[in-house]
């Protein structure tokens, strides 16, 4: 199973194929009910074998697509372990499944790229962070949505401090004496630390962080998204000193991070971001008000498709939970709308979601009632 990171949903986005397979289907977590989970799943790769059969693929090609899907229905050791959500993608060059915190509904689609609106949420703009937890003895970065934490491990973030700076791990110990008070066997004890800690000079600090945040920017120079630190306070002000993150959120996560789960850092890190990525959300719905029939703005799905294929689109609103079926034809520039999903067909919000991401575009997953006008798309044009 892979890990469904940001650039692992991106080359998910860019690839091509005669038969590209997007299943999604909802998951259990309780053991009692997980025994539907592979069952559910075989159930969708026979419904899979009737549709490409459908568009004329022998048995034997058949087989050997789905060879490794058929050998995940017998793998009871990760049906025992599941999340909401699972989504797994088929081609003949690739197999990749995933457990997701999100719970699909169940979907299958054949087209000539997968199937990525359901994803959105969990990976594109609206909703996507980063938690940089900082200590003098651990550092992580998280890579985040509102639905998971996920711990991206790199060469260039040094794990410590010692690791940073590249001196002997200072002794660590508390020396202590006790002083009698005026009341016979009355003791209290006086800890001074030595090593490292708050003893620890601010430049030696400083110095750590800059590495830090060389490393930072080198893992993320191609997704600058809002990134949350976790740490004690005294930190974040050092931090945002040696810090060229452009997107560095305030505040941070206060208190020491060591030990504690990516999920409650995760939770935590969402209630600070949420203020943020609703005020995005408002922004951007107000911003298509006001454009709304100037011709910098349509809500028109063929306009739209076309726009996102041309990479016109600077911000995008789409429905969840909705499919416009149709095709688009590259070579007429031409859109064709369809009520129902048939061979060659695909979902064109899904399309137009897909390239709005590749070109750079910011994709806005919402409700459809969400939606201004109680329309399927709503699109703002670069130009």
């Amino acid at each position: 199973m892979d890990i469904l990171t940001n650039n692992e949903f991106k080359s998910l986005i860019k690839e091509r194929g005669l038969y590209c397979i997007s299943i999604y289907m909802p998951t259990c977590r309780a053991s009692h009910e997980a025994k539907q989970n592979p069952i559910r799943f075989k159930n969708l790769l026979r419904n899979m074998e009737e549709r490409l059969t459908g568009v004329g693929l022998r048995k034997r090609e058949i087989d050997a697509l789905l060879a490794p899907a058929e050998a995940l229905v017998k793998d009871h050791l990760f049906w025992q372990y599941q999340s909401d959500g699972m989504a797994a993608f088929i081609s003949p060059q690739r197999f990749s499944f995933y457990r997701l915190p999100a719970l699909f509904k169940e979907l299958l689609v054949i087209a000539d790229r997968f199937h990525i609106k359901p994803l959105i949420n969990l990976f594109a703009n609206d909703g996507h962070f980063y938690i940089l937890a900082l200590s003098q003895n651990e550092v992580r970065l998280l890579q985040c949505s509102r639905h998971s934490a996920i711990l991206i491990e790199s060469e260039d973030i040094p794990g410590s401090m010692i690791e940073a700076l590249g001196y002997d791990e200072p002794v660590k110990q508390l020396q202590f004496h006790t002083r009698t008070s005026g009341d016979i066997g009355d003791r209290s004890a006086i800890f001074h630390g030595h090593g490292a800690g708050k003893d620890t000079k601010k430049s030696d600090i400083l110095r750590f962080f800059h590495r830090i945040d060389r490393g930072l920017n080198k893992i993320l120079r191609d997704d600058p998204a809002p990134l949350v630190l976790a740490g004690v306070e005294y930190l974040f002000p050092i931090y945002r000193e040696a810090s060229n993150y452009p997107n560095l959120i305030e505040p941070g996560i206060s208190g020491n991070p060591e030990g504690l789960k990516p999920e409650i850092l995760q939770k935590q890190g969402c209630e600070i971001m949420e203020p943020y990525f609703l005020k995005a959300r408002e922004e951007a719905t107000a911003r298509y008000k006001q454009l709304e029939g100037s011709g910098s703005a349509s809500c028109d799905i063929k306009e739209i498709t076309l726009a996102a294929y041309q990479g016109r689109i600077d911000t995008l609103l789409t429905a969840v939970g909705i499919q416009q079926w149709g095709i688009f034809d590259a070579a007429t520039s031409s859109v064709h709308i369809h009520e129902e999903q048939k061979p060659g067909y695909e979902d064109l919000l899904d399309f137009a979601a897909a390239h709005t991401i590749l070109n750079g575009g910011t994709v806005y997953a919402m409700k459809p009632e969400e939606i201004p006008d109680a329309v399927y798309m709503a699109g703002i044009f670069r130009y």
